[in-house]
Formats: C-alpha cells, structure tokens, sequence
C-alpha cells in the first residue's frame, strides 16, 4: 500500500490546464503527501484539527486564494478548484478549513463589507493570522435558511445580537464570525461578530464519526452588543448569505473528486496485491467492474467540476449549474467510498485505510452546503418551472 498517489486521468484532463493550473494542483498534491497523510489518521482519532498546518496552507496562497486584492492570490477558479481538490483528498476537514475561511467568510466581507472592514481583517486572514466562520445555519433552521431566529434589535448606537448557529466549521478557533440576522424589519442582514465580544461564546461540538479533525461548533448570542459599524452594509439580505454558499458549493464539487480519486488510488492498489484463491483480486471479473466505474464516475465528475470552473472564469455561472455539480460529485464520491470499502473488505473499516474515513467524511459533505434533496428539488424547479418546496 506503498505505491505513491498518481491522481487518475482517463481522459487526458490535464491538456485542458495551464501550467500555472498544473503547477498550483502538484504544490497543493506535495503538501498533502508530505504534511497532511502523516498526521490525519491520528488528527481524526483524537478529533483535532491540525492547526499547526494553517500557516503553511497560507504561506501557498490558498486562504483567499480567488480572491482579489487584500495580499489575496487572486487565482482564477479552475486553479482553486483544483487546490480543494487536493486538500480534500487527504481529508475534507482541510478542505472545509479553507472553504469556510475563503469561500465563505473571506468572500462575504469582500462582496459585501466596508472598505475599513476589508482592509482590517482580509489581509491578516489570507495571511491565516486571522480565522473566520460563517453563521448561519441554526438548530431548527438549516434547509430553510429564511426561517432563521437570531435578531439583530437596533437600538439607538447598537445592534443588539441574540440566537444560536450550529454546526459552524471553524466557530471555536474563528477570530471573526459572518453572522446572518433578522432585524427590526424581518430582513437578513450581515453583522461581524469578534472573538471576545461581550455576549458572545461558543461551543465544541464532539462525538461526531463524520468530519472528526475539523472543528464543527455552536455560537450562541446572548444580547451581544455590537456597534453600528460591525454590519457589514452590502449584506442587506438573504440572497447575500445564499451567495456565499455558492462559493463554497463550486469548491465543494471539486473536492469531492479528490476524497474520490483518493479511495480510487487505495482500492486500486489494494486490489492488485491482495491474493484470494492464489490470484489478486483485481483479476475477478466483479472486482474489474467496480474499478471501471470508478474510473468513468471520476473522469465525469472531473469534466463537469472542470467545465464549471470555466464558465465561472468568464461570467458568473447559474446557481443551478453549481447545485447540479455539487450534487453529483458529491454522491458519485461517496458511492465510490462505499465501493471501495467493500473492495478492501474488513480493512476498510479500519482507519489504516483511508477509505472509511472519506466515506464518513463524505456523510456530512452530501449535507451542509445545501442537501442531496434540496439541491434535487433545485434542479427539479429549475428544469420544470415548478417549485416543490412545500
């Protein structure tokens, strides 16, 4: 199970990337060789995220890497989509790290923040001096974003913040939370709530089998007061927030195909060593089959997550392409994980394999950022011009 990782393409992908793109992919790719597999099986045991690591992910480029301005790298998005790629494949809870700090944190205070507040925290967080989270999804609200609770009550030199978020990556390290908030109004707006404001804590969440080295967290808000100038003032309603998570979705896409091509590589290879009736097993037919569908579901997934990175280099690409890709890749890459556990048989439940940790891992990712179903009814409208929501 030595054999190094070659990542998997079927249909010469790599023709269609620029050098720049190559190059960004095979840093990222050393880096998790390198840094990342050593250290994940016990990260994931001990349910810590390898803090240790965000300065050198920094030091790449990859915090705001999309971004322009701010000391951010200002990558186009196939070259960021490839990165996530990478990080993905050795564990979503470094995929998750960088997508919340970049896609969604960083993202919302560039689209939608105040010059001061750009220039105070986008800087320092592409540096990953600063950490961000993303508040929005709340214990009773999560498909239905607009039914949220928390309030921000203006009074007469102040917001005051109440209500809870869960399941925020990031939330317990985060130096500034991106909270979305009903006001006096009924409309949702922005607020940037910081580390060691008044009224503001968190919470750990553990026991978790999904997700285990990434920090996932509850923020609470009890009369938390915040100055006028924590709102951010572009971020004016809850089609702001649902931008943000577009972000994340088109990074989610591509990661998926890393967690895949990352069980595809061990099955493979465990497959071609692993002697039963005196031959491996990669010479039985159902075996043979198994591999030729991973290897047809990857190269799908690589051709859509690659032709939605180029529509969103040249214009802004239809919410419904996004839910399409991150829907399918994400359940192609879970189903694959599934395959290849049962390829490595009773060693795939054991975490010396990296196979049940992604299909764990892949759980929560056909979850958050929107479900399986609610991208499904998304498609579903867009297609039929009727919305099955309710």
């Amino acid at each position: 199970m030595d054999k190094p990782f070659q990542g998997l393409d079927y249909f010469d992908v790599d023709e269609l990337l620029s050098d720049e793109e190559k190059l960004i992919r095979d840093t990222v790719r050393q880096f998790v060789d390198e840094r990342v597999l050593p250290i994940i099986v016990d990260c994931a045991r001990n349910e810590r995220f390898a803090e240790e690591l965000v300065p050198e992910i920094a030091q790449m480029g990859l915090l705001g890497a999309p971004l322009e301005g701010y000391d951010c790298a200002g990558v186009g998005a196939v070259a960021y989509g490839l990165m996530l790629q990478e990080l993905e494949r050795g564990d979503s809870a470094l995929r998750s790290f960088v997508s919340v700090q970049s896609s969604l944190a960083m993202f919302a205070i560039h689209s939608f923040g105040s010059e001061e507040q750009k220039q105070k925290w986008l800087p320092a967080m592409a540096r990953g001096e600063k950490i961000g989270c993303f508040g929005l999804t709340e214990p009773d609200f999560g498909s239905n974003p607009s039914g949220l609770i928390t309030r921000a009550e203006q009074k007469k030199d102040h917001y005051l913040l109440n209500g809870n978020k869960m399941w925020i990556t990031n939330g317990c390290i985060a130096d500034v939370a991106v909270v979305w908030a009903k006001g006096d109004d009924g409309k949702v707006s922005g607020f940037l709530v910081e580390k060691g404001d008044e009224g503001f804590s968190t919470t750990l969440q553990k026991g978790k089998w999904s997700l285990r080295a990434s920090v996932t967290s509850e923020l609470h808000f009890a009369d938390c007061r915040l100055d006028f100038d924590r709102r951010m003032p572009e971020a004016k309603s809850l089609g702001a927030a649902l931008s943000c998570l577009n972000q994340a979705r088109y990074g989610i896409a591509w990661g998926a195909v890393g967690a895949a091509m990352a069980c595809y590589h061990e099955a493979l290879t465990y497959s071609q060593s692993r002697i039963q009736f005196d031959r491996p097993i990669a010479s039985f037919q159902i075996t043979q089959q198994k591999i030729a569908d991973m290897v047809t579901d990857i190269t799908k997934a690589q051709l859509l997550a690659l032709r939605l990175g180029r529509i969103k280099e040249t214009r802004k690409p239809r919410p419904q392409q996004v839910s399409l890709a991150k829907r399918n890749n994400v359940a192609m890459a879970l189903d694959l994980a599934r395959v290849a556990r049962e390829i490595l048989g009773a060693n795939g439940v054991t975490d010396e394999y990296c196979v049940g940790r992604h299909m764990a891992n892949l759980e929560s990712v056909k979850t958050y950022e929107g479900t399986h179903e609610i991208h499904t009814l998304i498609l579903g409208e867009d297609v039929t011009g009727i919305a099955a929501y309710s």
